[in-house]
C-alpha cells in the first residue's frame, strides 16, 4: 500500500516525507497521528477499520483529536444496504464498521462498501490492497482542489478473464475516464465491480451506459 500510495502522490505532484509503521497499540498509534499531524499537510493510514476487536484504528484516530466516535448513520446506512444486497446479515461484528468520529467526512469504499474517513487532515482507510486503493481513488481529487470527480460503480457478475476484452475495448472508446476492476469472490462466484471515474458527468454517464450495453445483465 505505502508503494502505490507513494506513486498516487508523485503523480498529483504531493512529495511523500515520511512512513511510519505503527504497532497495535492505542497510545503508540494516538501519539504517532498527533505528531505527525503536526508535522504534515496530509497524513494517510491503512488498516485497522476492520470488523475485529483488534481492529483500533478509527477509535484511535478520534481519541488523537479529541472527537467522539459511535456508529454514524450515514455509514450504517451505506453498510445496511450493502448486506442486505448480499443476503448477509448486518451484525455487531459488522457494524463497527460504521464507528465514524463526529465532525469526519467519509471516503468511498466501492468495493467492500465499509468506508474510511478524514478527520482534520488524516486520512483514514483499509488495509486490503484492493480497498486500498479505491478509496485512494476517491479521495485523490480532494487533495488536488480539481473538479470535483463523478464515480459510479457496475456491479459484473463475470470473473475477470471473462470482462478484460470488452473492459479494454471501454477504455479505448472513453479515454476521458478511467475503468478500475476490482475483483470479488462470494459464495464461490467471481464477479468484480468496475467503477468508472471522471469529468464531467455527462462523459461519465455516457461511459457507464457504454458498460451496460457491454454487459446487458447489468442494465438497471
Amino acid at each position: 500500500n505505502m508503494h502505490y500510495l507513494a506513486g498516487q502522490l508523485t503523480d498529483v505532484g504531493i512529495d511523500l516525507r515520511e512512513v511510519r509503521i505503527v504497532s497495535d497499540d492505542r497510545e503508540a498509534i494516538i501519539a504517532a497521528v498527533q505528531a505527525l499531524a503536526q508535522a504534515y499537510t496530509h497524513i494517510f493510514t491503512s488498516g485497522g477499520i476492520g470488523p475485529t476487536h483488534d481492529d483500533i484504528t478509527a477509535d484511535c484516530i478520534a481519541a488523537a483529536f479529541g472527537a467522539h466516535i459511535d456508529v454514524r448513520d450515514d455509514a450504517r446506512a451505506i453498510l445496511q444496504a450493502h448486506y442486505d444486497r448480499q443476503g448477509f446479515e448486518f451484525n455487531d461484528a459488522r457494524k463497527r464498521m460504521a464507528r465514524i468520529p463526529d465532525g469526519a467526512a467519509l471516503i468511498e469504499n466501492p468495493v467492500s462498501a465499509a468506508p474510511g474517513f478524514t478527520l482534520e487532515n488524516v486520512h483514514v482507510m483499509a488495509g486490503v490492497p484492493s480497498v486500498f486503493q479505491a478509496m485512494v481513488a476517491s479521495l485523490m481529487p480532494t487533495l488536488t482542489g480539481g473538479e470535483p470527480l463523478i464515480s459510479s460503480t457496475v456491479r459484473v457478475d463475470r470473473g475477470e478473464g471473462d470482462i478484460a476484452g470488452p473492459l479494454s475495448d471501454l477504455t479505448k472508446a472513453h479515454p476521458d475516464v478511467s475503468f478500475g476492476s476490482y475483483p470479488f469472490i462470494i459464495d464461490g462466484r467471481f464477479g468484480s465491480n468496475i467503477v468508472v471515474r471522471g469529468r464531467p458527468v455527462e462523459k461519465v454517464e455516457a461511459a457507464v451506459a457504454a458498460l451496460h450495453a457491454a454487459f446487458p445483465e447489468t442494465a438497471p
